[in-house]
């Protein structure tokens, strides 16, 4: 086997391969799925010179630790976390490089959810439909990362960027989602539409890839009855019977039954990604022009 490649020693709670996504299959049922805070894996990618599709590995709360076949550069972004080499801490948000046969240990979150893993060359797994990414609602992609596993790595390319400090934003202590009404919000009461503009939710423990639920008040229905399946879009905030609230992120179903009363702008689903259980929600509606 090559030796461009790394050893997976700590898997972590979920850690999975991610890169821009696979958008353009969703009425073959294939969600786009991707790295859920974009933006973070673009970062990462442009510190230790990939190009911007590359694909990262993607961390939840507990980190993840590998071991490199050969010297590689690397970068730790997204979520803040401790990161060390062979014991030694190194720079989070920076390029680092990692000897070959050296311990690199992506620690726990210390706020946010997911941080963001990039390696010279990229995770070099098998694509399918065009897309590295792991989607865990279809099942395509690489499984997620166990213990003892081995991920190939492409070719380096560029250099590493050569920086002092990179500004990312800090995971939010208040989730503020600007969202465009409809279509379905006609399926809800006026006093349903005024609660859920004006009164706050939480991120709910329950939350994944697939998406951000919440907790809080109920939003009730103007209409008995289910709607026939229909194309669900990524940040559709979708109302399950419980009349609590569901923003769908990147492993979204491609279709759904439940109304959908508002739809969040793309660049608020970042932040999204990484917020924390217990987080309050607020939704901003940006009306229509």
């Amino acid at each position: 086997m090559t030796d461009r490649a790394l050893s997976v020693v700590r898997a972590g709670a979920l850690t999975t391969v991610q890169d821009r996504g696979r958008p353009g299959h969703a009425h073959l049922g294939v969600p786009r799925s991707g790295a859920l805070d974009a933006p973070a894996a673009a970062l990462v990618n442009r510190l230790v010179g990939n190009p911007p599709d590359a694909a990262v590995l993607e961390t939840t709360l507990t980190g993840c630790a590998l071991r490199p076949r050969r010297t590689v550069t690397v970068a730790v972004g997204g979520a803040p976390c401790a990161v060390g080499v062979d014991g030694r801490p190194v720079a989070w948000g920076a390029p680092v490089r990692v000897p070959a046969g050296a311990l690199l240990d992506v620690g726990r979150a210390v706020a946010g959810v997911r941080s963001y893993v990039a390696v010279s060359g990229g995770i070099a797994v098998e694509p399918v439909l065009g897309s590295r990414s792991t989607d865990l609602l279809s099942g395509l992609g690489p499984a997620p990362l166990t213990d003892g596993a081995v991920l190939p790595l492409g070719q380096a390319g560029g250099p590493p960027a050569r920086v002092d400090v990179v500004p990312q934003p800090a995971p939010p202590a208040e989730l503020v989602l600007r969202v465009t009404p409809g279509p379905r919000d006609d399926w809800f009461t006026a006093e349903a539409l005024r609660v859920f503009t004006t009164r706050a939710y939480r991120v709910s423990a329950a939350s994944n890839r697939i998406g951000l639920r919440t907790e809080g008040p109920a939003l009730w229905r103007a209409r008995a009855g289910e709607l026939p399946s229909e194309g669900m879009v990524l940040g559709a905030v979708q109302v399950p019977p419980d009349g609590r609230p569901v923003v769908f992120l990147a492993d979204h179903p491609t279709t759904g039954g439940y109304p959908v009363v508002a739809v969040v702008h793309h660049a608020d689903l970042a932040a999204a990604a990484q917020a924390v259980p217990g987080t309050p929600v607020r939704f901003a509606v940006v009306r229509r022009r």
